[in-house]
């Protein structure tokens, strides 16, 4: 850095530091206290973003990962289970990352309170499969929710209803920071407030964030006080993300001065799955690679499934004595990714945000396990609800598995149109969900909609043209068949 630039980056520090306290005189008593402790965090993260310039990793000197360092679950698997694994239960709780709301499907609220499976919530169906768990084994498995300012009202009212189910649950939450200006660098809130276009100054920082706020939040102190050693730690919308007793177990059997402080499920990258982030080898440490680090001219490696075959699922289990050890020591590094938005009125701005499984190379004896595709059933988009809530899937006790009835593992890959963007639109566009036990492959575009009781096998393309629109007729059984034009059934 040269004597200007150097002089530049202590500007931009001040003038924040200046703006920061401005925006904290807005506030008072326990919220400027908490804001205080964010803003910590947050000046922090940018006096690093301040420094970096340019991809944060040297391309020639990644490396695969050592075959040791990422098992294959089967071998984990085959080892079978003690019978006092209800004693390795007792030290674990399971932390659901629920910051997110759901207006990319164009829901009002947390993400977590859509239904997903017959009026199931995902939050229902986490609490149902922590409940079985702790009856089946009596053990006790807390849920700790991550919540945001998002999400956090909406979520502590509906908790309500699980009073007399048992589990319990915890709620911190994630940290709330300042959405800055691109150009000045400086944020863009005038208050503390969250109300009117001061709402759009402030974004929950990324799930990176974990670490910090659950030891300011004091829970972990908490969890450790009551002899929890592990978290499970995963998205909320991941529904194949269920306690697996055999890694567990793996844990837990490790020698005490060999203990896995840090595990990363991961699975085998699909076609879908390019921009997954992905495990490398790089100074000697395990290390989560994502698409915002790589060179613009190595994107298309970093793409490439036979190059890097895996990709990460953000199903992780941490150790809790490391995690507060590592925060206490002040080393945990994550890198930062710089998040572009553009607000409602076209001011752009940068968020500022890391990744929870970044962290996997400040832990000791870090372990990659090579989870079946089962274990990443995310739902970010209705064309993935239409896969959870149909036949494809059984549902027990809180977990979705794949039919027995379906002669292969692998999941359909579905397209659906923009008209389907939305819960209720798709909601409406299918009296029922067909029967999809046979189906590769479905794309829909335009204006379609389905009657009761039909079923989809092979390949599947149904394309109304605008102005169009094709209904499916009930009872219909479509096998690989292209639709278009339009077919409008009428009743006479």
């Amino acid at each position: 850095m040269t004597e200007f630039q150097e002089k530049l980056r202590q500007q931009h520090e001040n003038s924040m530091h200046q703006e920061l306290e401005k925006l904290l005189s807005t506030t008072k008593g326990v919220e400027a206290e908490n804001s205080r402790k964010d803003f910590e965090g947050f000046k922090h993260l940018f006096h690093r973003f301040l420094q970096v310039k340019g991809p944060s990793v040297d391309w020639a000197k990644i490396n695969r990962p050592p075959e040791d360092s990422i098992q294959p679950y089967e071998r984990i698997h085959a080892k079978g289970l003690p019978e006092a694994i209800a004693a390795s239960l007792n030290k674990l709780a399971v932390v659901k990352l629920n910051g997110g709301l759901g207006t990319s499907m164009g829901c009002k609220g947390p993400k977590s309170l859509i239904s997903v499976r017959n009026e199931n919530t995902f939050l229902d169906l986490t609490v149902q499969q922590i409940e079985h768990l702790n009856k089946t084994y009596s053990a006790d498995v807390p849920l700790v929710l991550m919540n945001s300012f998002n999400t956090d009202e909406d979520t502590k009212k509906i908790l309500q209803k699980y009073t007399h189910h048992r589990v319990k649950i915890h709620t911190f939450n994630q940290s709330r920071y300042p959405r800055i200006n691109k150009e000045s660098l400086l944020p863009v809130a005038t208050n503390m407030g969250l109300i009117g276009e001061n709402g759009e100054a402030w974004y929950p920082p990324g799930h990176g964030d974990i670490y910090t706020s659950f030891c300011n939040s004091g829970l972990l102190d908490k969890l450790l006080s009551e002899g929890k050693e592990y978290i499970f730690v995963s998205n909320i919308d991941n529904l194949g993300a269920t306690v697996d007793l055999h890694i567990l177990n793996h844990l837990m059997s490790q020698p005490a001065d060999k203990r896995c402080e840090f595990v990363m499920e991961v699975t085998d990258k699909t076609r879908a799955d390019v921009k997954g982030g992905t495990l490398i080898q790089y100074d000697n440490k395990l290390r989560l690679l994502e698409i915002a680090q790589v060179p613009k001219a190595h994107v298309d490696e970093f793409k490439s499934v036979t190059k890097f075959k895996i990709f990460n699922t953000n199903n992780l289990w941490i150790s809790l004595p490391a995690i507060k050890r590592l925060h206490e020591q002040n080393t945990l590094d994550m890198e930062i990714i710089v998040n572009p938005k553009t607000l409602d009125g076209g001011l752009n701005v940068i968020q500022l945000e890391t990744a929870v499984g970044a962290a996997i190379k400040c832990f000791d004896n870090a372990l990659g396990i090579n989870v079946p595709r089962s274990r990443f059933l995310p739902v970010k988009t209705t064309s993935d609800l239409l896969l959870v809530m149909s036949n494809l899937y059984s549902l027990e006790a809180g977990s979705l598995t794949m039919s027995e009835k379906r002669e292969f593992p692998t999941t359909p890959h579905v397209k659906l149109g923009s008209s389907f963007t939305k819960v209720q639109d798709f909601l409406r566009r299918f009296e029922s969900i067909p029967d999809m036990l046979e189906l590769d492959h479905l794309t829909v575009s335009g204006d379609v909609t389905f009657g009761k009781q039909v079923a989809l096998k092979g390949t599947v393309i149904i394309i109304a043209n605008h102005g169009d629109r094709i209904d499916i007729p009930a009872g219909a059984m479509l096998e690989n068949k292209i639709v278009s034009g339009n077919l409008r059934i009428l009743d006479h």
